[in-house]
């Protein structure tokens, strides 16, 4: 598959992307679907994304086309109803997949294939949308300023004598919202608006940027501690085209958290995939799903974005494996998701995007 030189594939893509939103009409819509071909439909970014495709292809013989889109995807969806083109999506974070599902829009796929290469906690209990990656979300703290073992868990967090010394983004951002909502799972809601009152008055600033901004923060002196997901560190420390980010990254240490013998493990989240109800090429979806959670595409993932492969045995890049081994929160993805919207609230209620109050 050429995406970038093939007339007829782009003609594809632009039936494909105009049907997406909502206004195209059945028969351009039917136009798009032949044999041997999926339709898909990616938040995912095309760097990582196109090179899977295309060995998918070589591989298969089964033509992608791919509509990349950085948001809307489930509204336009929706909109399409029955003349939606699209055979499957691709998106990142259990939020964005839990409200697929919660949408209605997800086809139940059983598959021994993908039951063999995902594990149960990180895919949909009804085989609605499957877990292709994991991501960890960290502390990165200051190697000069935070001692090891100073902090061990993400309910150290709220230590008073942390107190001035943390940076986050916003409460509201997914990868955050996610994290407190494993709090909800794990603690309940009282604890964990109590807990998350004390993280708000340890901020050593209004919470702000993206990950990468928290570990500048620290570089810089703003904080001690930033949280973040683990393939930004990656990505920082192989940055050439931007070699300030290697000296944000030098500036702090890998910490994963709740790592005791007893302790839960750290949180994680997914990206995933699932296979859209009246997919017309839905025997092509289900074979891209499953080639996705197979060896070589985890082990793109992982050397290409610096995630984790949900497949055991698949490596991680070897920028990665120097952190070392941790051990993961195996909480199902599905009861993280169920506490979404608590924890939505709860930063609302203790107003934490205001950030410290003296």
């Amino acid at each position: 598959m050429k995406i970038s030189t093939s007339l007829t594939r782009a003609a594809r893509f632009a039936l494909f992307g105009v049907a997406l939103s909502g206004i195209a009409a059945a028969t351009p819509t039917a136009q798009a679907v032949a044999a041997e071909e999926v339709n898909l439909y990616s938040y995912r970014q095309p760097f990582l994304i196109e090179p899977l495709l295309e060995r998918f292809t070589a591989e298969t013989g089964i033509k992608v086309n791919v509509v990349f889109a950085n948001k809307g995807m489930l509204e336009k969806i929706k909109a399409a109803g029955a003349n939606n083109p699209a055979d499957a999506v691709l998106t990142v974070d259990i939020g964005r997949l839990y409200g697929l599902k919660q949408a209605g829009v997800l086809d139940s796929v059983k598959s021994d294939v993908l039951n063999a290469n995902v594990p149960a906690n990180l895919r949909d209990p009804n085989g609605l949308w499957f877990g292709l990656t994991t991501r960890a979300r960290i502390a990165l703290v200051s190697k000069d300023r935070v001692a090891e073992g100073e902090l061990t868990s993400y309910e150290d967090l709220a230590d008073p004598k942390f107190k001035g010394r943390i940076c986050i983004r916003s409460g509201k951002n997914a990868y955050n919202v996610a994290l407190i909502a494993s709090m909800i799972a794990n603690h309940g809601e009282d604890a964990t608006r109590t807990w998350l009152e004390g993280l708000k008055s340890n901020l050593a600033r209004k919470p702000q940027g993206n990950d990468r901004a928290q570990a500048k923060a620290v570089y810089e002196g703003q904080c001690d501690i930033a949280i973040a997901n683990t393939y930004y560190m990656a990505k920082m420390q192989t940055n050439d085209e931007k070699p300030e980010q290697k000296k944000w990254a030098d500036a702090v240490r890998v910490t994963f958290l709740n790592q005791g013998t007893d302790a839960r493990g750290t949180h994680i989240n997914v990206s995933g995939a699932g296979v859209l109800k009246g997919a017309k090429n839905r025997d092509n979806a289900v074979k891209l799903v499953e080639w996705l959670s197979g060896d070589e595409a985890q082990k793109t993932y992982a050397e290409v974005n610096f995630e984790y492969p949900v497949k055991a045995g698949v490596a991680v890049a070897d920028i990665v494996k120097a952190w070392g081994d941790f051990k993961a929160d195996t909480l199902s993805m599905e009861e993280i998701a169920k506490q979404r919207e608590a924890a939505t609230k709860l930063v609302d209620q203790v107003n934490f995007d205001e950030g410290p109050t003296s």
